[in-house]
């Protein structure tokens, strides 16, 4: 900072701190209330577009309170930074202030916002212009004529507006027709004379306005957001009561299975068909995008395979039978599933899918694919299916899952795949299926950067006769 030109007294600088202790006060008020602003934006989870513009415009204008005050033009006496910053910082104030309105849809009109961004955008100019060049007059009278228009085209489509509007509406146009008064009064002086500004008083009032505005819409808001997660929670408890509790005790088949939505809810779903001792029907489903709409179509999915029980042996008529129960109900979205049909007695397994990756059998510490795919579900009226028959071997483990599991991508961006997952399958051979499950989850979290998409599979092993008599699994 430089000092040159005449030396300054104390009784100058006493009398510049008198005339602007008001505007100093104000402007450490006004730089306070934005930086708590700010600190409060950024505390919170969602962004929230009012307050951090509210904040800007309040610690901006503190900003330029002090700036512009007297006692600073004395310390500053000579300095080059503190001339161009002086002018400049005049400019920036109507920036957020637009942002604000614009926001807040508060812009009513074409007009109003072509006005609007024409004062952003012509004192953006008009700031970077100063902070490189230096203040020109002529620049300060653009602005004034700048913030005339535009406050004046504010003002009538305010007042134009009908009054039963809302109350936010209300509060923000009675605040900004006191600081137009007010600030129309500053900038018409400017132009013709020069009085006491009164403009800081009048944004004193405004800015009360616009905090309670942005309190307020935060406020409600947040009480939006607490009911949306007491639904979503709701959501969530009566979606984990349509999946099957645990598959009931079988002297040939014992299944886990592990279900981690994505979100609250999810379009994943599982559910045990047959149940019985010497047979068991295993189906898994997944609906195409995710949350609140998939969740509700995977009910949907569970009362379509409800409906088809009677043709639980025969895989390809059961998932022909739910296409026909889904399709035109699903608003364009559709479903992928995989059913397979275990049968003790003959010990054939028989397995059809709809557009879902296949199955995997882990035989022997090898991974086979299982595969016999038609088209998704819900989408074509004239979709068909066929079923494929194979042997079941005492010890074999199947695995249904959906395509959350080897679409799981690690930091370098590279997929678990099926290879990845046929691998983890391998490492669990010997181990109940509640362990194995357990494993194959933790595998699959441990390799996923992030978890972006639901995640759900079942584990089914098979145990013959002679496994029973040695007991199974413990």
């Amino acid at each position: 900072m430089a000092f040159s030109g005449p030396s300054i007294s104390a009784d100058d600088v006493l009398r510049a701190f008198r005339y602007d202790a008001p505007y100093l006060f104000l402007g450490a008020a006004f730089m306070t209330v934005g930086l708590v602003s700010a600190g409060f934006a950024a505390l919170r989870r969602m962004r929230e577009p009012l307050l951090i513009f509210f904040g800007i415009l309040a610690g901006l204008y503190g900003l330029r309170l002090w700036v512009q005050a007297d006692i600073s033009r004395l310390l500053a006496h000579g300095s080059i930074v503190y001339s161009r910053l002086y002018s400049a910082v005049n400019y920036l104030v109507p920036i957020p202030f637009v942002l604000y309105l614009q926001s807040a849809g508060l812009l009513l009109s074409r007009m109003g916002m072509g006005a609007a961004y024409a004062l952003a955008l012509g004192d953006g100019v008009l700031a970077v212009a100063t902070l490189a060049f230096g203040p020109r007059h002529l620049y300060g009278q653009i602005n004034d004529y700048l913030v005339i228009a535009t406050l004046t085209i504010l003002i009538v489509e305010f007042l134009r507006k009908p009054q039963r509007e809302n109350e936010d509406f209300v509060v923000v146009r009675r605040g900004l027709l006191i600081f137009a008064g007010f600030a129309l009064w500053d900038n018409i002086s400017g132009i013709f004379f020069t009085l006491r500004r009164v403009e800081a008083v009048g944004f004193a009032i405004f800015l009360g306005c616009l905090g309670y505005v942005a309190a307020r819409r935060m406020l409600r808001r947040d009480r939006q957001l607490n009911e949306i997660q007491k639904e979503l929670d709701v959501a969530k408890r009566i979606q984990l009561s349509i999946l099957p509790a645990e598959f009931p005790h079988s002297p040939y088949f014992y299944v886990a299975a592990r279900y981690l939505p994505m979100t609250s809810v999810a379009g994943d779903f599982y559910d045990y068909v047959v149940a019985e001792d010497g047979q068991a029907g295993l189906l898994i489903a997944d609906v195409s995008g995710h949350g609140v709409p998939a969740a509700l179509i995977a009910s949907m999915v569970k009362l379509a395979a409800a409906s088809q029980r009677r043709n639980a042996s025969d895989p390809a008529q059961f998932l022909l039978g739910m296409n026909n129960a889904l399709c035109r109900n699903t608003q364009n979205q559709f479903v992928t599933a995989a059913y397979v049909y275990l049968d003790s007695q003959s010990r054939e397994m028989r397995y059809s899918a709809a557009g879902h990756p296949p199955m995997l059998l882990l035989r022997n510490g090898e991974v086979v694919e299982v595969h016999e795919n038609g088209l998704m579900l819900a989408l074509f009226d004239s979709a068909t299916y066929a079923t494929t028959t194979h042997r079941l071997e005492s010890g074999d483990r199947l695995l249904l899952y959906t395509d959350g599991l080897v679409e799981a991508c690690n930091g370098n961006g590279e997929f678990l795949g099926r290879e990845g997952l046929s691998a983890v399958l391998r490492k669990t051979s010997g181990s109940p299926p509640g362990e194995a499950a357990d494993l194959i989850l933790s595998a699959v979290q441990n390799w996923s950067a992030s978890q972006d998409d639901d995640l759900t599979f079942i584990v089914c092993d098979f145990a013959a006769a002679r496994e029973r008599r040695h007991g199974g699994y413990n």
